[in-house]
């Protein structure tokens, strides 16, 4: 008689799993490590590296559009007085600090997970993972999604008519290729939002001319490259600026947010202003960058320097407002029947959404349908037990947002160890109205609306967008609110 063949290896198991290794997942990695050193973690990321956006993103003038000492983590400061920061400086800045908190060797690379299930039997995840082609299954007691919002495979491109016929080279900044060269070339950038207003004036150096093609204008305000604050206080040790700064950057952005939603008008003639006092004569300010919504309807856009204004000014740049017709073989005709001369096209035409890193969620085999769920305070998702997903604020600096929900999960690990429980869930209160989880006008919220979660018209299911509120309702408020339930 054959032997039985021996029993499969039961999968590895970790205590808490982090998906993604960019700046959310790699700063919640180092919490955990700091505040539940016990605890078996692990960090699985899809691609080779780190760094996330900072890695993915190699277009010229990659830079944030938040200011570094709010967009860095709270619990380990921005070096130097640079407010927006070039993409090489936040990757360095990312990668070092995952080294000093030692949360890089936590990191497993090519591990794209697919799916993942919860078993209330066993009070674990249980992972399916794509590891280089390979499947590979773990299990976890608890998951916190650090993947972002976005597709990383595919940026959005809207049908260009007669794409088809164009000789020269059309690229997604979302893919840039290492060997492009646009030296000396004639280049239309199509779009106006923060991708578009970096690549003008980065690639105007060296470029024959870059026209910016923009269907409608957006929100541009030009501020310093290096925050006055932290110059002034340079001398100072780092321990005593660091806040200060952090704080005049954080009560700054929230008051001009506020302001602009109760009163409009007035910061639409402050931008106007602002714009108008470094356009060239002969831009027009009402034409191009005057747009049809109020502020902070969409996000705004934020140029160090007011670089984009000086390429506009020394002529290496210009900026046409329409519709397109058609490519054509040199460039492209607008329905204004001007035509754009082009060698080179970049379409800066935003992004796609992909909630979750469209990891596929079901709790004991049921899956989990997102717009039927609802977000608890912006971090968990009601019916889905031991998961919290960071999605930072669109109205301020990502990483605020990240640091509380990051302080967040390891309070509630500490909750669920002196409870002596294995799990925990929102449990939603049909009594509470639905609205649209983002009430954001940018196109690529619009495009994906339909497939996230909703939230709710009361606290804790509202989403705030305020980082004073979620100060008290997420770093302060006791775990045990009536609405989580343990088990």
């Amino acid at each position: 008689m054959s032997a039985d063949p021996a029993p499969a290896p039961a999968p590895e198991h970790v205590d808490v799993l982090v998906i993604g290794a960019g700046l959310s997942g790699l700063g919640a990695a180092a919490q955990l490590r700091e505040h539940h050193p016990g605890r078996r973690v692990a960090v699985l990321e899809a691609r080779a590296v780190s760094g996330g956006t900072w890695d993915l993103f190699r277009y010229p003038g990659i830079r944030s559009d938040s200011d570094m000492f709010t967009f860095g983590y709270r619990w380990r400061p921005w070096v130097g007085d640079t407010a927006l920061a070039d993409g090489d400086l936040i990757l360095d800045y990312v990668r070092t600090v995952a080294r000093e908190r030692g949360v890089d060797r936590l990191v497993r690379y090519g591990h794209r997970v697919v799916g993942a299930d919860w078993d209330s039997a066993r009070a674990h995840w249980r992972v399916e993972i794509d590891r280089d082609g390979e499947p590979v299954t773990m299990t976890a007691g608890f998951v916190h999604c650090c993947s972002g919002y976005y597709d990383y495979e595919r940026g959005h491109t809207p049908e260009l008519p007669g794409i088809e016929r164009f000789a020269g080279r059309v690229v997604h900044p979302q893919h840039w290729p290492e060997d492009l060269a646009y030296d000396g070339r004639r280049v239309v950038v199509i779009g106006s939002g923060a991708t578009a207003i970096t690549l003008v004036p980065a690639m105007a150096d060296t470029a024959a001319h870059v026209t910016m093609l923009q269907r409608s204008p957006t929100y541009v305000l030009s501020r310093p490259g290096r925050d006055p604050v932290a110059k002034a206080l340079g001398r100072l040790p780092r321990r005593l600026a660091f806040p200060v700064v952090r704080w005049k950057n954080i009560l700054q952005a929230m008051a001009f947010y506020q302001l602009a939603r109760r009163r409009p008008g007035v910061v639409k003639r402050i931008i106007r202003s602002g714009v108008t006092a470094q356009l060239p004569a002969e831009v027009d300010v009402d034409t191009h960058f005057r747009p049809a919504y109020d502020p902070w309807d969409q996000r705004l856009c934020f140029v160090p320097d007011g670089d984009l204004f000086r390429a506009l000014r020394r002529g290496d740049a210009s900026v046409v407002t329409g519709t397109i017709e058609t490519f054509t073989e040199h460039g492209i005709r607008l329905a204004s029947g001007e035509e754009l001369a082009a060698d080179l096209v970049v379409t800066a035409t935003g992004l796609r959404l992909l909630p979750f890193g469209g990891i596929a969620l079901s709790v004991d085999g049921a899956p989990v349908t997102l717009p039927e769920t609802m977000a608890y305070k912006a971090l968990m998702l009601s019916g889905v037990p031991n998961f919290a997903y960071t999605i930072g604020y669109t109205n301020a600096s990502w990483t605020l947002k990240a640091d509380l929900v990051s302080e967040y999960v390891v309070r509630l690990l500490h909750h669920l160890d002196q409870r002596g429980a294995r799990s925990v869930v929102p449990v939603r209160d049909p009594e509470v109205a639905e609205r649209p989880f983002m009430d954001f006008q940018s196109g690529y919220v619009l495009r994906a609306l339909d497939r996230l979660p909703r939230q709710g018209d009361r606290a804790p299911w509202m989403l705030k967008q305020n980082y004073l509120t979620d100060l008290r309702t997420i770093r302060r408020d006791p775990i045990d609110d009536g609405v989580l339930r343990f088990a």
